[in-house]
């Protein structure tokens, strides 16, 4: 058992009635936010440790306690990350991470209409990441071009693309 995850191993039935075993990851869910200031999205670009590397990324994060609804957290996290709020959150949709072995669930919303807020880091990760203003117009090819390649920043900046009619 981890901090964030719990490993475990499940036993499944297969399509014919075959048994099945699988090491699954558990996760308690995430979120993201597309924060839309104008016609600039808001980004984050901080350290990966697992990769080894900085990611440039919408802000976003994990569900801090069993009863928290998805839309505080992505709040919460857009006030934690950025420092702003929005007076409202659209739900753009729900994706599964990584089917193959993690019942990860995120949950991704766009924030139009930013407030400044009181930034206020919680993380090792937070205390030094940046934050970059990327134009509209200019997401489509940071992600062709592999500047992004973190899948929910790609979704997510998709999906605006795709809710906004461009």
């Amino acid at each position: 058992m981890g901090h964030v995850i719990t490993l475990a191993t499940a036993t499944f039935e297969g399509p014919a009635g075959e048994v099945l075993k699988r090491d699954v990851v558990r996760h308690p869910g995430a979120v993201a936010v597309v924060a839309l200031d104008g016609e600039q999205v808001v980004l984050v670009r901080q350290f990966r440790p697992v990769l080894g590397c900085e990611m440039l990324e919408l802000p976003a994060g994990k569900l801090d306690a069993p009863d928290e609804d998805r839309l505080s957290a992505a709040r919460r996290e857009l006030v934690e990350e950025v420092g702003y709020d929005a007076p409202e959150l659209v739900e753009l949709g729900d994706f599964h991470n990584s089917v193959g072995f993690c019942d990860e669930l995120t949950t991704i919303f766009l924030a139009t209409e930013l407030v400044p807020a009181i930034q206020r880091a919680v993380s090792v990760e937070e205390e030094y990441l940046t934050i970059e203003r990327v134009h509209i117009d200019d997401v489509e090819g940071l992600v062709a071009d592999g500047v992004i390649t973190d899948a929910k920043t790609m979704l997510g900046l998709l999906w605006m693309l795709r809710r906004l009619g461009r």
